[in-house]
């Protein structure tokens, strides 16, 4: 791989790390919202909701990091 083409990885990979830790706050922020709840809340629809919600967030993550390893293999 040429010079160029590394560093254009590198950049990119740098933009998945933030878009990374957008994400993650994201879901810290909708964990929070989850456990305020109140009991009846998180049992039943909008608890359903939001727990999806984090359970996707988390797979986001998941993803972007299995990108980012994908494009550090490349770099190499």
């Amino acid at each position: 791989m040429n010079k160029a083409r590394r560093e254009a990885l590198y950049k990119v990979r740098v933009e998945l790390e933030n878009l990374s830790s957008t994400v993650e706050n994201l879901k810290s922020e909708e964990e929070e919202y989850h456990d305020n709840m109140p009991e009846s809340l998180q049992g039943g629809e909008k608890g359903e909701q939001s727990q999806t919600a984090i359970d996707a967030l988390d797979e986001a993550v998941d993803s972007i990091s299995e990108a980012i390893n994908s494009i550090e293999e490349a770099i190499a």
